[in-house]
Order: structure tokens, then sequence, then C-alpha cells
């Protein structure tokens, strides 16, 4: 039975190898061509209530689902320097402390009761607030979400919770050593500026629900606020629920305060000591913002700079010398503020100099010639190609209307940033590298043991140590 197996497998094969050898051959993924991606930005309509309040809507019936998120002009940029952590108490307390008609544990069994959420929070230059629910409780879920943003309760056991909670944290913040490297680079950096200041036990325990109660009332308002809707909702009637729920919130007398932006600082070497197997290295210096006419050739940059498995940064130090897993850079633009440059990586403790030495090496080395056409090409196909990925949910969509409009971009960003991608030539790389990458400005952060280094960290300047101790 075998041997009668063996003959029909033999037999088979023998017919099918002329079918094989007039086969086309394989094709060579390096040199397959494809037609340019075709890809038109979905709308969204705008409306805006009559208390100033912005909508962007986007019907989406394929489930009975609503989604909305509120963009809120705020931000931890307010905080009193005595006070650092009002805006996140104020934020995380707005929706757990219930509202002045509901109590917290009430509200908690309401939405629960309905598969509703409802979460607010605040970081450091915007608030935001979003819910989800079934659309057959869309109203009320709407309600509720009004009287959060409009009317919220502060419950003085809610801010008691919210406050240990933050300080808890506070006390295990140096466990981490990226989150060390990550805060003390954000502190040098901006260093002088509302977004280099921090949280600390102490700034925490000063805050009261008076704080909260004067924080809300000065900076929630209806006209600086955008919400992106999106789902299974009809327009007509979500509209006017909105006007009705919404009624009667009136913007404060006194306008956000002005913050400047901020300064350049000196560059520094800081090394914070830590008992640990691996160094965690951060340097960047001030970046650009969103109006920077130079951002699209940054962009291009940035991505053959330390933007992917191909970048420079990643290919000289993982791939051909295996000295980090993980190792990038970029510039995160500023939306209100200028953004900042940084590269980021993690080595072994006998390698940390070294790495260090290269990082800036590799950064320096974009200002000296134009990149190869093949980076140029490789990053320009990488942004434009992954541009559609921003817009595959109905909620993407709006979001993106919304935060546009909420951060002040120009009319037709999103329309023309694939063109402008498209047109970065070499030269322009060069040109943005030389005045944008400042390697010789860089502050580095390196969290690790440095009795291991393969040299002392002195041998890069002059070394200032940064004390982990902190409050207890």
């Amino acid at each position: 039975m075998r041997r009668n197996l063996l003959k029909i497998w033999v037999l088979a094969l023998a017919l099918l190898m002329p079918c094989a050898a007039l086969a086309a051959p394989l094709a060579n993924p390096r040199t397959m061509t494809f037609p340019p991606l075709s890809f038109e930005i979905p709308k969204a309509e705008r409306v805006q209530l009559k208390n100033g309040m912005i909508v962007y809507m986007l019907e989406n019936h394929e489930l009975p689902l609503v989604n909305v998120t509120a963009y809120v002009k705020t931000g931890s940029i307010y905080d009193p320097a005595d006070k650092t952590g009002l805006a996140g108490i104020t934020g995380e307390v707005m929706r757990s402390g219930g509202t002045q008609a509901i109590p917290p544990d009430r509200l908690d069994a309401e939405l629960e009761f309905m598969a509703s959420s409802i979460e607010t929070s605040i970081g450091p230059e915007s608030g935001s607030a979003n819910f989800s629910c079934l659309t057959k409780n869309l109203d009320r879920t709407m309600e509720l979400f009004a009287q959060v943003l409009m009317h919220p309760a502060f419950d003085e056991e809610r801010l008691n919770v919210a406050k240990n909670g933050a300080i808890d944290a506070l006390r295990r913040q140096n466990d981490d050593p990226k989150a060390v490297a990550d805060r003390e680079l954000g502190k040098a950096v901006y260093a002088g500026h509302p977004l280099g200041r921090y949280p600390t036990i102490a700034s925490i325990s000063a805050i009261t629900r008076d704080d909260l109660v004067a924080f809300h009332r000065r900076y929630f308002r209806p006209e600086g606020m955008i919400l992106a809707v999106s789902g299974d909702f009809d327009r007509k009637a979500f509209l006017a629920s909105l006007e009705k729920d919404f009624a009667g919130w009136e913007p404060p007398a006194e306008p956000l305060p002005a913050v400047g932006e901020p300064v350049a600082v000196k560059p520094a070497i800081l090394y914070a000591p830590k008992d640990v197997s691996q160094t965690v290295i951060r340097m960047g210096h001030l970046g650009i913002t969103k109006d920077n006419p130079d951002l699209y050739a940054i962009r291009v940059m940035d991505y053959i700079l330390g933007g992917g498995f191909t970048s420079r940064l990643t290919t000289e130090i993982r791939s051909n010398l295996g000295l980090a897993y993980n190792v990038y850079s970029y510039f995160d633009v500023g939306r209100q503020f200028t953004g900042t440059f940084r590269a980021d990586t993690e080595t072994k403790t006998d390698t940390t100099v070294q790495v260090i030495g290269l990082m800036k090496k590799i950064i320096a080395g974009m200002t000296k010639k134009p990149v190869s056409d093949q980076e140029l090409k490789l990053a320009k196909d990488y942004i434009i190609n992954s541009f559609v990925f921003g817009f595959t949910k109905p909620e993407m969509v709006v979001t993106q209307r919304a935060r546009l409009e909420f951060f002040g971009y120009p009319e037709g960003y999103l329309e023309n940033y694939r063109k402008k991608i498209a047109k970065v030539t070499k030269e322009d790389v060069l040109r943005v590298a030389k005045k944008y990458l400042q390697p010789e400005k860089l502050t580095i952060v390196v969290v690790g043991d440095g009795a291991k280094f393969d040299k002392p960290l002195s041998t890069l300047g002059k070394v200032r140590e940064i004390d982990l101790s902190g409050e207890k």
C-alpha cells in the first residue's frame, strides 16, 4: 500500500513539474511598484451652539453606539506654583465627585446600569471629557454628561481619595527609572515655565475643595469647548438635546491668563544614581511649534533620524552594534507652546557613555550631508501611506477635526499634508537638520549605576547629580 502511494506521489510530481517550469518567476518585493494611493479625507459637519460651543458630528449607524469627546481650554499650565497638580485633581474629581444633583455613588450606579461611561481629565495644555453609551441611553447619558461639565459637586470624600492616590503615586515616583528620566528631562528643558513644574506631596496636600471649585469656574466655559460626536444618533434630535442640556451655561467674564513661551536653557548633564542593571538615557532641547513652515521637512528628517526600524539611530545602535533594544528620536511638536526634540534609549551600564556618544554623533551626522535617495523615499512613503490610518473609525475622523480647530491649525491642514510631505527634498532635510538639531545644546539625563559605567560621565562634561530621596 505504501509502495503504491509512493508511485502515485512520484507520478503527480512529474505531471506538475512542466507547469512549474512555465510559471512566472516570483516578484522581488524590492522592485515591485504600485499605483499611487488614492484617499479622500472623510468630512464631518461643524455646528456652533447658541452658547458658543462648537460641535463636529459624523453619523454612523452600523452599531447602536454613540461616542462624544469634549476638548476644553484649560490645563495644568494654569496651576498656581504652590498647588501644582490642581488641574489634574480637578479633572479626576469632576467625574468621580458626582454632580450637584446626583451624589457620586448614585451617579456611578446609574451609569453602570445603562452600560454608559463618563470620564474627565486635565493634561498640561488641555482638558477632555468623554462619554460612550448605547443609542437607547443617549438622552440620559448626555444629560448626566452636561451636569458633570457644568455642575460638578467635587465631593470632599472623593477629593481625599484622589489626593491620597496622587500622594501614594508620588511616593513611588522614583521606582521606575524611565519615569524618572522623562520627568527630569521635562523639568530641565522647560525650566522656569509651567510645563516644567511637577506635583509634589506638599503641593497636592495644599489643595482644597474650594480650589477645585474656583478652578472649574474659571476655566470651564462653553465658548472654549469643542465636541466631537460620532455614532448612531439622529442629527436634529441630538442638537436639540445639546441646546437644552447646556442651556444657561454662561462664560466667565475674566479671560484666560496669558502664559509666556518657554525659553531655551543651557545644556546640562544630569545624573540620577540608581542601582539598576540597565541605564536609562534621555536627551533633548526645545523644538518647534505647530505653525512652523518647516514642519513637513522636519517630519521627514525625524523619521530618517530616529522614527522607525530603518532609522539611523536604530540601524547603528540596535541592528549593527546590538547596544540597545529600543532607540528613537522625535520632535514632539508643540500645539500651544514650543515642543521638544528628544532622543531616548536604554542600554547596559557598561556601554552607557559609548551609547551617549554614538547618539550625539548620529544626531550631528544629520547636519553634515544630505540623506540618501533611498532614505528620503522610504520616509516619505511611510508618512504618506500611514496617513490613512488616522481615519479608520468615525470617532477618529471627528476627533481629528475637533482637535485641529481646538489647537488652531490652519484651514486645509489635513488636505494639504501629504502633498507637502511629497514635496520635501534632500536639500530641505539637510537645511532643517542644520537649523533645528542642536547636538551641542542637548540636555542629557542619565539614570543608572555610575560605578559600573564604561567611563565616568564627567568625560562628557560637567555633571549635576539629581537627589532622588524626595519627599516621604
